[in-house]
């Protein structure tokens, strides 16, 4: 019985129709049309074979999955063969090999019930290998030199799409924080302003013998310690002098301390000792593997791909290695996103 639900006609001709919206626009028509007749006939080809096999016992949602992983990687091997620098005439046997490897590999692991991540995972190693031994041959047949070996080995249009659309979610992500970031200053001059204003205030106060401002400070530490536990507290002691350690341990013990001290003051000492908080860390790698771990010790492994199953392989490849201790190579900035990303999302 074929497969309810699966036009892999109509599949094959939409899948076509999106390629044509993505090849890049600085390639000539031919090389154009290559790419998308080459995807178009693989993936029609795909899909007719897992409609007519019932031995598969495959469902509609899996026959597309399959038959899409063909044309995903058909694309971009394409592009890659185009800009490889190999003559033409031998494109269509490498792009074979691959189609031919992306469907056994791909439908082996559907039917084994192999989980996503790892089923794309061993597809794109499959691929890079097949591509580079059909490079390797073409080199020892002395069809290509070494030069062109280098070039066509280097070539990943896969990994060039998810740069770009990273460096493109970036831009997008700095035009608000920019504009937040001048409304900060802004209130941050304001803020100062009206802090010179009250500290003249409560100078001129002092000088009545009024509570002094280090006085303040302490009180308003006192008043959180107050909410944090002794060992938080001990803690924060410990960087203090002894004198001011015994005026804070008496103003914590003070009934009445939140009646001694000025609402408006309490606040404008909390926002100062906000401001001499250390900054937010130095984006490093150590950092984001760092972050990373915590993700993974916090949540469980499907969580985490369930947050990631739409994203592109150059992602997966790092969130797959991070779990390993490994580092892929992901730019840094990128790489920050990305945890963060991943954090905000669980």
């Amino acid at each position: 019985m074929a497969i309810e639900g699966f036009d892999y006609k109509e599949f094959a001709t939409s899948m076509s129709e999106q390629a044509k919206q993505l090849v890049p626009q600085d390639m000539q028509q031919h090389e154009k049309d290559y790419i998308v007749n080459t995807l178009g006939n693989f993936t029609m080809l795909a899909g007719e074979a897992l409609y007519n096999d019932e031995s598969l016992n495959l469902t509609a949602e899996q026959a597309i999955f399959i038959t899409q992983i063909i044309a995903e990687w058909s694309f971009h091997k394409s592009i890659d063969l185009i800009k490889s620098g190999i003559a033409q005439m031998y494109w269509d046997s490498i792009m074979q090999k691959i189609a031919f490897t992306i469907f056994e590999v791909a439908k082996q692991a559907v039917i084994r019930n192999i989980p996503q991540e790892q089923l794309l995972q061993a597809v794109e190693h499959h691929v890079v290998k097949v591509y580079k031994k059909c490079i390797e041959e073409l080199e020892k047949k002395g069809v290509i030199d070494e030069e062109t070996k280098e070039q066509a080995e280097s070539q990943s249009n896969i990994d060039a799409m998810a740069k770009q659309a990273a460096e493109e979610q970036i831009k997008q992500q700095e035009a608000p924080m920019e504009e937040a970031d001048n409304k900060r200053k802004e209130a941050q001059k304001r803020r100062e302003a009206a802090r010179k204003q009250r500290k003249l205030e409560r100078e001129m106060e002092a000088t009545a013998g009024c509570i002094t401002e280090r006085q303040m400070k302490l009180m308003s530490l006192s008043m959180v310690l107050k909410i944090l536990s002794r060992d938080k507290v001990n803690t924060i002691l410990n960087k203090f002098e002894d004198n001011d350690v015994k005026l804070i341990s008496h103003y914590m013990n003070m009934v009445n301390l939140e009646s001694q001290i000025d609402g408006d003051l309490l606040i404008n000492c909390l926002k100062e000792m906000k401001d001499s908080l250390p900054v937010k860390r130095k984006l490093t790698q150590e950092n984001v593997m760092r972050d990373m771990l915590r993700l993974y010790k916090a949540n469980t492994r499907e969580n985490i791909e369930r947050v990631i199953k739409n994203e592109r392989p150059l992602v997966k490849r790092f969130i797959a290695q991070a779990y390993d201790g490994e580092y892929s190579g992901l730019p840094l900035k990128i790489a920050g996103i990305v945890a963060q990303y991943i954090q905000d999302s669980i």
